[in-house]
């Protein structure tokens, strides 16, 4: 897949190396699948060496990005457009190949020429510098962009490196969001130095409101050390002076994995930056800190923590807990610990064998807010026995308790519930379980709303009143996905060979009944369902009433916050729109219908929508700019905030993040389907594509 050279050439290549009378050759040619991808009788290179995902906010959708690197070496960025549908942007090797060929395999002009490609050593050189071994990107860059008019924009970008099996590193940067071949902005080649690169991490450190930046190359033999990265083309960039060795030993321990982690030191009062490192069976660790002395360094290693070597490291950026694991099944959970001159690591030993059984884990990640620990999991030894076939599973370990999730969502910085998911997953869970919202969060969550308002806080309100609703109604009695007992059983006691009594059969109905039962108590049902479904008809009518009065409550408290975050996205839109129209001119937004909607509730009474209302109406002169329906030309008044209906009676759904009527087949959806909003198109003003950007004011979630 790697272009070497002109095709013609390298197929003769090819033929000649693998029939060389010299055994050093042809073997190392046909063994090696670099060189020689198809292989032959050897088995078929598919799957993935490594994948890293970009921060959020990458994509067209305000996601992330997806870097895969494959079995047979090729490096493809991928974005997840449309719901549930992956698609290939852009293939780094072959875009990396042509600017090698271009360039004649050199990385500067003051390289000398190398040998042609009929030698061995040249043709392994120019797969070699092509071969990626690792890929990370970085945090995402905010620079301004001068316009022909004088004005400012923010323009994001990201840098992807990636680190090649020649020790080069090529660090892309890509213009966000990065929609293909035409967001790569450049392309820089830093040699390294390192003798055979095993993995690769992104040091990235805040110091007196300045960013630096540089990258953390760890070898198999064992040295690591910090690369500067010079990018003239990004403002506000800083990096190191000189590369900094974090461990120069060549001591035969391989580095596995690397984690960069900003933390903040109590006793220095400034924030420094934590390096961890799996080498072998033992976590090297690197503080970083500047200081006006310079860049002081602390290192050492900690040990004791595995008797194997370490297969997968994680780390919780928030409180900076590492996780390690080794294949027996055993993870450590390390805590840094700051003392006056650098820190230490308390750990402790989670036992998966106690919670999954006998397992062997292949890896580990912790969920962004630290809620969840994912670990990949095959089947352990039973009896002395290794099991005959592989089934690979996810399972998920809750590192946090309900209590701990609640308060950092009423606390958090972020304010947003979609990049929180892993935190409201605990509290969804906890309300299912016991059908009520915990006195304390709501009486802590109504407080935040009264002294800030903050929509972020409402919409945290709306997500636990849905769930209350949702486990306060009645589970079907027939799920869609469980698959039938009753075929089961009648497939079970008809197959031949199966010589059950009737006694067997009726032990084994019980044990699926129960089976059964244990199942919907853990989807949030409640033994008190099954008892008042058994009672006869008139005490089941008796026993729902005050039911059916709770669940009208709440929906009618669920309709009050919906429509509190409706009004203030109302708000948001009606000042977009006085800042950026003249007097008299159609912005395509129902401007008089939203006006007239949030002043048509008596009981609503906002002065400062009063306010802003008041000088939209003097700049619209009585003109109203009606909508018209596409089919009958009808006018189409604003009643409702969901859809318009004309006085035909064609029905066209409202957009929430505009109020425009998506008079059009084709409209995206937010991903817990709560809106609709229509595509922005070539005619729309830049602040109202700007809106139409925005995530669901109702869960925070992406629209596509």
């Amino acid at each position: 897949i790697f272009q070497v050279g002109p095709k013609k050439e390298v197929a003769e290549c090819k033929e000649k190396f693998a029939s060389s009378v010299d055994p050093t050759v042809s073997q190392t040619f046909m063994l090696d699948r670099v060189f020689n991808p198809e292989g032959k009788s050897l088995p078929p290179m598919r799957g993935f060496k490594y994948s890293s995902w970009s921060p959020l906010g990458c994509d067209a959708n305000g996601r992330c990005l997806l870097a895969a690197l494959t079995m047979d070496n090729r490096l493809t960025i991928h974005a997840n457009l449309n719901r549930l549908q992956w698609v290939q942007l852009v293939d780094l090797t072959e875009i990396y190949g042509e600017r090698l060929y271009e360039a004649s395999y050199k990385l500067s002009k003051a390289d000398t020429p190398r040998g042609e490609l009929g030698d061995f050593s040249e043709f392994q050189r120019r797969h070699s510098m092509q071969t990626p071994v690792r890929m990370e990107w970085s945090g995402i860059c905010t620079t301004q962009q001068v316009k022909h008019n004088n004005e400012c924009r923010d323009v994001g970008s990201v840098l992807l490196a990636v680190l090649f099996e020649n020790s080069n590193i090529a660090v892309w940067q890509f213009q966000l969001p990065f929609l293909g071949k035409e967001s790569i902005t450049s392309c820089n080649t830093i040699e390294s130095g390192i003798n055979s690169p095993s993995v690769l991490s992104w040091w990235e450190y805040e110091h007196n409101n300045r960013k630096m930046s540089g990258l953390i190359v760890g070898s198999a033999f064992g040295p690591v050390k910090i690369l500067p990265v010079n990018l003239k083309a990004v403002k506000g960039y800083f990096t190191l002076r000189q590369p900094v060795v974090l461990w120069q030993e060549m001591d035969q321990l391989p580095v596995h994995s690397i984690k960069c982690i900003p933390l903040y030191h109590p006793y220095q009062k400034c924030s420094c930056s934590l390096v961890v490192a799996a080498r072998g069976a033992y976590v090297f660790w690197c503080l970083l800190l500047i200081s006006k002395a310079g860049l002081n360094v602390h290192n050492s290693h900690v040990t004791g923590l595995h008797s194997l070597p370490i297969v997968s490291m994680t780390a919780d950026k928030q409180n900076g807990t590492v996780y390690t694991c080794s294949s027996d099944g055993k993870v450590r959970q390390l805590i840094p610990i700051f003392t006056d001159v650098a820190l230490k690591f308390e750990h402790q030993l989670i036992k998966l064998s106690e919670v999954f059984g006998s397992v062997r884990t292949h890896g580990i990640a912790v969920s962004p807010c630290g809620a969840y620990l994912a670990v990949i999991t095959t089947e352990g030894m039973t009896n002395g026995l290794h099991p005959v076939n592989k089934n690979y599973q996810v399972q998920f370990v809750t590192l946090k308790t309900f209590e701990e999730a609640a308060a950092q969502l009423l606390e958090s910085s972020v304010q947003n519930l979609f990049r929180q998911v892993d935190l409201t997953d605990l509290v969804r869970w906890k309300i299912l379980k016991d059908k009520h919202i915990p006195q304390f969060l709501q009486e802590a969550l109504d407080k935040k709303i009264e002294s800030c308002g903050s929509t972020y806080f409402w919409r945290f309100k709306l997500f636990l009143l849905r769930i209350l609703y949702q486990s306060m109604q009645k589970a079907p009695s027939e799920v869609m996905w469980r698959p039938s007992h009753e075929d089961a059983k009648i497939l079970i006691s008809d197959s031949p060979g199966m010589g059950s009594t009737e006694d067997d059969q009726e032990e084994g109905t019980s044990k699926q009944a129960s089976k059964q039962s244990v199942c919907d108590t853990g989807k949030g049902m409640d033994i008190d369902d099954t008892a008042e479904d058994s009672l006869p008809q008139s005490s089941d009518i008796g026993g729902r009433e005050p039911m059916e009065e709770k669940l009208l409550e709440v929906q009618a408290q669920i309709e009050a916050v919906e429509m509190h975050l409706t009004r203030e996205h109302m708000k948001r839109v009606l000042g977009e729109v006085y800042l950026h129209t003249w007097i008299t001119e159609n912005t395509s937004i129902p401007t008089r219908g939203v006006c007239d909607f949030l002043m048509s509730d008596d009981g609503y009474d906002d002065r400062t929508a009063r306010v802003l209302i008041g000088h939209i109406l003097k700049k619209m002169n009585k003109q109203t700019f009606p909508e018209h329906c596409s089919l009958c030309k009808e006018i189409l008044p604003f009643t409702d905030r969901k859809q318009a209906v004309c006085s035909n009676g064609h029905i066209w759904l409202r957009c929430f993040l505009t109020y425009q009527s998506c008079q059009s087949l084709v409209y995206r959806r937010c991903l817990l389907h709560d809106s609709i909003a229509r595509h922005p198109t070539p005619e729309d003003p830049e602040w109202i594509k700007r809106l139409l950007q925005g995530p669901c004011t109702f869960c925070d979630s992406p629209v596509f």
